[in-house]
């Protein structure tokens, strides 16, 4: 596997490099970049046909820095200084777990001072040449699309949230047997439990910013499966452990076109050290599967790119608000319910049957989506 970004680049042109980007975030940092790409370009194509229309806003010109910008502003500051700053004058240990050093209370206190008094002057001294006597209100057009980096913000924020609290949940016994390591710890994140929080956080906003639901909820859909495509691409790419049940029998005839590693494959090298020590190898990431499994995470990457192609090409050709979300819902949650069946995850019981928890909220999304067909329409009918 090829737990960073420089392992790629080692084994593809036969350099050997050090960079310490873990191949796991550096995808999960691609999901959010192409989610966001999406997401803009349907907001602005929603905005140009007049579905969803610009706002204007009153803001305050030329009045002084608050102290709650300040705070902001030097807390920022001091964050990335602190964080920054230790890994400039402690790189080693950075590089040995950069996750890991990222979410710890590890860091440089001075930089993180200076940091923090640089951004607070700065911004002081900014909004001080812009003032005004006295300060003046003026009407501004904020376009849906300026929105986009906000909503990914607050996606990502509320998502990341989410998923540890599901994943947590899933595993209280990691919670009781390490509290700050299972909930600081960057690994076991539930994309459902992300998708939920999140989803919530964003409707709060958007109506907030009077974009109506059935519109941006179409204008999010391809851009959600798109991020999930992406983002899995880092669990193959890490062997963090998202892939499937021991997978020991031959590949089909009719698949030996493809390679043997897209039927099953023992992760050389994961992230999470599983399995048996690999032979002639020092360092972090010395283990391989005994038994070769399901490469689960590839599987969701091609059928996530199928159904973001779906809802591309059909997203023109709907005429009601918010069916293209319904119908995300439905192929998103069919999609895992049917790959849960080959991926290692803890079952429970529901309704007299075994099914794991990204199946019981599957269902769920599936229902959802089935609800969302009526409930749209009669939104559609009964107006604003």
């Amino acid at each position: 596997m090829f737990p960073q970004i420089s392992d790629v680049i080692n084994y593809l042109f036969g350099s050997h490099l050090n960079i310490p980007i873990q191949s796991y975030g550096f995808m999960v940092a691609m999901a959010f970049l192409a989610g966001s790409v999406g997401l803009y370009a349907e907001l602005k194509r929603k905005e140009k046909e007049g579905l969803i229309p610009a706002q204007q806003k009153k803001v305050l010109k030329g009045a002084p820095a608050t102290t709650l910008d300040l705070f902001y502003n030097a807390l920022f500051g001091f964050i990335l200084g602190w964080k920054g700053g230790g890994i400039i004058l402690d790189y080693h240990l950075f590089s040995l777990d950069p996750q890991e050093y990222l979410l710890s209370w590890q860091g440089s206190l001075i930089p993180g001072l200076v940091l923090a008094a640089g951004f607070a002057g700065v911004h002081y001294f900014q909004k001080y040449k812009q003032r005004l006597d006295p300060p003046v209100w003026e009407e501004v057009t904020v376009h849906p699309y300026q929105l986009t980096g906000s909503i990914v913000l607050i996606a990502a924020i509320f998502g990341i949230i989410g998923s540890k609290i599901f994943d947590t949940v899933e595993h209280i016994d990691d919670l009781v047997r390490d509290p700050l390591g299972t909930l600081f710890s960057f690994s076991g994140l539930s994309f459902y439990g992300g998708l939920i929080l999140a989803a919530a956080a964003v409707v709060w906003y958007t109506r907030r910013n009077k974009i109506r639901l059935p519109y941006i909820a179409d204008a999010v859909a391809p851009a959600l499966i798109l991020a999930y495509a992406v983002g899995r691409i880092g669990c193959q790419l890490s062997g963090d452990g998202c892939w499937g049940v021991a997978n020991p029998y031959p590949m089909p005839g009719w698949l030996s076109f493809l390679p043997d590693w897209v039927w099953s494959f023992t992760y050389p090298h994961n992230v999470i050290n599983e399995g048996v020590p690999l032979p002639d190898c020092s360092g972090q990431h010395c283990f391989v599967l005994s038994t070769p499994v399901y490469p689960t995470p590839l599987y969701e990457t091609t059928m996530g790119l199928i159904i973001f192609g779906v809802l591309m090409a059909i997203r023109k050709r709907i005429r009601v608000p918010g069916y293209l979300f319904s119908i995300y819902l439905i192929l998103n949650g069919t999609e895992r319910f049917l790959i849960e069946e080959i991926r290692v995850n803890k079952p429970y019981h529901f309704v007299c049957l075994q099914l794991t928890q990204a199946q019981i909220i599957a269902v769920g999304l599936i229902m959802a989506g089935a609800l969302g067909f009526w409930y749209f329409k009669w939104r559609q009918k009964s107006g604003p």
